[in-house]
């Protein structure tokens, strides 16, 4: 049973490996025959300072992604998973992003390179959603002045004590 499940997890993967990379290529090979033919001197500085990354991004998960297979032909290892959630969802989120906004690019003009700032305004409402999580977690921890007005919620044993403790005048 686990060989199937490893054996569609390598499938899945070739599958968006693969789709990834042709859109990737389509749309690089779209925006550098425009940059060439209408000679727009500019726009290849912020091209490569996006592409890059991204590019990056792309080779990175196609190496923990991409199923290696014996000399055999037998599955030897499916990669890891590519739907998995936080950083790999976040890599997904920046690529397809950048492809987003290189089609915008290609349709409208060079402006439409700044909508890619919205990936590092994100990861820093990222960090500072999960750092005030954290922190209002262990507000609670300390016992503290600053834990002071957090009131645990109570389990059904405790209610039921309090509860007992109520119809008795507070005496057991």
């Amino acid at each position: 049973m686990a060989q199937k499940a490893a054996k569609s997890l390598a499938a899945r993967n070739s599958a968006v490996l693969f789709r990834t990379h042709l859109i990737s290529a389509a749309l690089h090979f779209l925006f550098l025959a425009l940059h060439y033919v209408f000679a727009r001197p500019r726009s290849l500085k912020p091209y490569f300072l996006i592409a890059v990354p991204t590019l990056v991004i792309e080779y990175y998960l196609d190496r923990v992604g991409r199923p290696h297979y014996s000399e055999d032909g037998s599955l030897r290892s499916a990669g890891e998973d590519l739907n998995a959630t936080g950083l790999t969802e976040y890599m997904w989120d920046v690529l397809y992003w950048t492809q987003g906004c290189m089609v915008a690019v290609c349709l409208f003009n060079d402006r439409a390179w700044w909508l890619w700032v919205v990936v590092p305004v994100y990861s820093v409402y990222l960090a500072y959603t999960t750092v005030m999580g954290v922190k209002k977690g262990f507000a609670g921890m300390g016992g503290g002045a600053e834990g002071a007005d957090y009131d645990a919620p109570m389990s059904k044993t405790q209610m039921k004590k309090e509860k007992r403790g109520a119809k008795h005048g507070g005496v057991r």
